[in-house]
């Protein structure tokens, strides 16, 4: 009797264990493709670039990471709307080592449905908006690591048939560039300039913004206050909120103690790299300064601030 209890009680085992294993259907913290014949989704990403060189200064780097929306077209073939939530991929987040990782992998819906990608970065881990996406710049951009965290990258690609090829999303910046060249005029030499103390502020900036990823536009929010741009290579650069600022005080380069003000209007692009060169006169008691756009406008933006 014994015997039997025991036989009864490991076949009832045996029967749990297989019924359980077959519910599981792999190994443990693996997610399962929605059917045999699903198509991995896998992404590349190229910099736009205008003149030839990457829309940003040090492109992507190991351990980047960015947020990926995927939108499905409609049964009629027309485009999907992007939502915060409700996309076929909701801001899934992917890492670069080379290529770029999933969290999870995630799938074309079928083997025909067209969708459309939208790419962010740097990452953040929750929206609650996608058409007025917060973001902010630094107001001390003075270290590469705030100078490169206020940088906001942003890449569409639309229209794109299941495939099991990595889909290419162009990223371009959606923040505007300032970078200023100082020059020695009168009453200065390059060697009295290089030995002189500088700093270089940047007034009336509004750092804060929201972003439509869908169109890419970028609106300025907030107040306005000074940045404090990065010094790289003799030159000082700082990553700009695109926006209009009115008559003042643009540029305030301090010399040994003494400010030489540049007194400008000036609105800042988004994706363009403006250039400033300053030319610092003793004898002016002020700052000339010539301006050339990243791509060239063909008109002379050059002024005098006394």
């Amino acid at each position: 009797m014994i015997k039997k209890n025991i036989l009864i009680w490991m076949t009832a085992a045996l029967a749990f264990c297989a019924c359980s294993s077959s519910e599981n259907n792999g190994d443990e913290g693996e997610i399962d493709p929605p059917s045999p014949h699903a198509v991995p989704i896998k992404i590349s990403t190229t910099m736009e670039s205008v003149d030839g060189t990457r829309a940003t200064d040090y492109g992507f780097e190991a351990g980047d990471r960015i947020g990926l929306f995927v939108v499905n077209h409609n049964a009629d073939g027309t485009p999907g709307t992007l939502q915060p939530v409700g996309n076929h991929v909701d801001n899934m987040r992917f890492t670069y080592s080379g290529t770029w990782t999933p969290d999870e992998q995630i799938y074309w819906k079928d083997e025909t449905t067209h969708a459309d990608f939208y790419l962010y970065y740097p990452y953040t881990p929750s929206l609650t908006s996608v058409n007025a996406m917060p973001f902010s710049t630094m107001a001390n951009q003075s270290n590469t690591s705030d100078y490169k965290a206020s940088d906001l990258l942003v890449g569409i690609t639309k229209d794109v048939a299941p495939t099991e090829a990595a889909v290419g999303i162009t990223a371009s910046h959606v923040m505007s560039q300032m970078l200023i060249n100082l020059a020695a005029g009168n009453g200065f030499t390059d060697e009295s300039l290089a030995a002189a103390s500088v700093s270089v502020k940047i007034n009336g900036i509004k750092t804060q913004a929201t972003v439509d990823l869908a169109t890419k536009a970028v609106t300025p929010t907030g107040t306005a206050t000074s940045i404090t741009p990065l010094k790289e290579n003799g030159s000082y650069k700082a990553i700009i909120v695109p926006q209009t600022v009115a008559q003042g005080n643009l540029v305030t380069v301090t010399v040994d103690g003494r400010d030489y003000n540049l007194q400008k209007a000036f609105t800042f692009e988004s994706g363009k790299r403006h250039k400033f060169t300053v030319t610092l006169s003793k004898t002016s008691n002020g700052i000339n300064v010539d301006i050339d756009d990243w791509e060239d406008d063909g008109t002379d933006n050059g002024g005098t601030a006394e």
